[in-house]
Parts: C-alpha cells; structure tokens; sequence
C-alpha cells in the first residue's frame, strides 16, 4: 500500500528534534499499527508539500492520501488553499481514497459544499473522548467510542452533501464522517503524541489561557487510541470500493 501525504504545514522547528515534522508523524502511527488490525501489508509513503505546491503528477500514484493539519483555516484566503480545495474535489470525483485530519478533515468538508467556521467554544486542547454512531465495515473490533488529542479552533458546522456522521463529542458534534467508501475525516490527531500536545498547549499559553492549558494538561492523562484509529485509516484505505 502506496499512501501519499499532503502536507499543509510544518512542525515548529524548536519541536521537530522530539517530535519529527508531519509527514515522519504519520509514518510512524501508520507503521506501528500494521498488523493491529490489518494484516498482510506493506506501506510506503510519499509526502507532497501543498503548503508549497508539489503534488502527484497523477491522482494514481498512490493507494490514498491522507491531508495533515495545518495552523491555516480552510477558508483562509491563499492561492495554495484554494488549489488544495480543487484537488480533494478532484479525488472525489475521481472516489480516490482520501482521509482527512483536522484541517485536513475541514478542508474535506469545505471542499464538497460543507462549511467550516471558527468554533463557539474557541479552542480544544488536549485528549478528547469521541462517541460512535454508526460502525461501518473497517471499524474492528467495534467500539463505542474512542480518545484522540485534539488541537483547533475551528470545526466542522455543516457535512458536505452525502456525508455520513461516524462520531461526536462534547466539544465536536462532527467529529468523524465519511463520504461512501472513498472519503473519511477526524478531526482529532492519531499522529500526536501527548508530549507533542503538551509542548503546543505550553506554545501558545497566553492564547489558550490559563484554564484551558489547566484542563488540557490534566487530560493527558487519558489513554489515547491512536494506533486503533491508525488501524481503522489502513483499513478505509486498503478496502476495495
């Protein structure tokens, strides 16, 4: 299995020696969760930084794509943003594999006649629980929930036509959905370690405010199900349609 990964930012340098960029996230999750949950298979990865305007010369070079987050907001107005939204319509239209986080999963919606817009309830920080509504095929073994580390302030406020709710959580009504077998989005990051988290909510302190970085903080000390939702991804991706 062939996964490309469209990068739409950078990890701060001062966290890149701990934590690694995106893309080197995303390999690692994916990785350790070979064999979890799907069996048989190799991956592979190549990264293409849309922030700077590489991408496959054609949609077939890869399995599926998964789209990283970003600091931007989906509806911010840049040449590269703009380019992005016409791209996930062209791997629509073309029902190419494609998962979506957090921007990534807003730029999904935002793309295909859905919206995104800064939140109600500002940030979400640290481990969130979301609960499951419906269990599609590639959700093994079945559960009824499931804890991701969250970082954003925007969200999701209407699906794109077709879209099929998978999850909510307090702070997230659409925390996951899918578009028949070819489109899935989380909000939350399966690729973020707690540290990463942490070093993030200590960042940008005197934006969170003190409360949230206190709430935040103290979440961390959940169980996080990265490698399950990492399982699930390999397996949206890996299903024939």
């Amino acid at each position: 299995m062939h996964i490309g990964i469209l990068k739409a930012d950078s990890v701060l340098p001062q966290f890149q020696d701990e934590f690694g960029d995106y893309p080197e996230m995303f390999q690692w999750i994916l990785s350790a969760a070979v064999g979890k949950n799907v069996s048989g298979i190799d991956v592979t990865f190549t990264t293409y930084d849309v922030e700077q305007g590489c991408y496959p010369a054609s949609l077939a070079e890869c399995d599926g794509y998964i789209i990283t987050g970003s600091k931007k907001s989906v509806y911010d107005d840049e040449p590269w943003i703009h380019r992005l939204a016409g791209f996930v319509v062209s791997l629509y239209e073309a029902r190419v594999k494609t998962v979506g986080i957090c921007f990534g999963h807003q730029m999904i919606a935002h793309a295909l006649d859905g919206k995104t817009e800064a939140a109600s309830v500002g940030w979400c920080v640290g481990v969130h629980r979301s609960k499951m509504l419906s269990l599609p095929e590639f959700i093994t073994p079945t559960t009824d929930g499931f804890n991701l580390v969250v970082s954003h302030k925007d969200q999701v406020t209407k699906l794109p036509t077709g879209a099929e709710l998978l999850a909510t959580s307090e702070c997230c009504p659409y925390a996951m959905f899918r578009i028949g077998n070819h489109m899935l989005a989380f909000q939350g990051h399966p690729e973020f370690r707690k540290g990463y988290s942490r070093a993030l909510m200590e960042f940008r302190r005197d934006l969170l405010g003190e409360e949230k970085i206190a709430v935040g903080i103290s979440s961390l000390g959940l169980d996080v199900d990265a490698a399950l939702v990492a399982a699930w991804i390999l397996a949206f991706i890996r299903a024939s349609e």
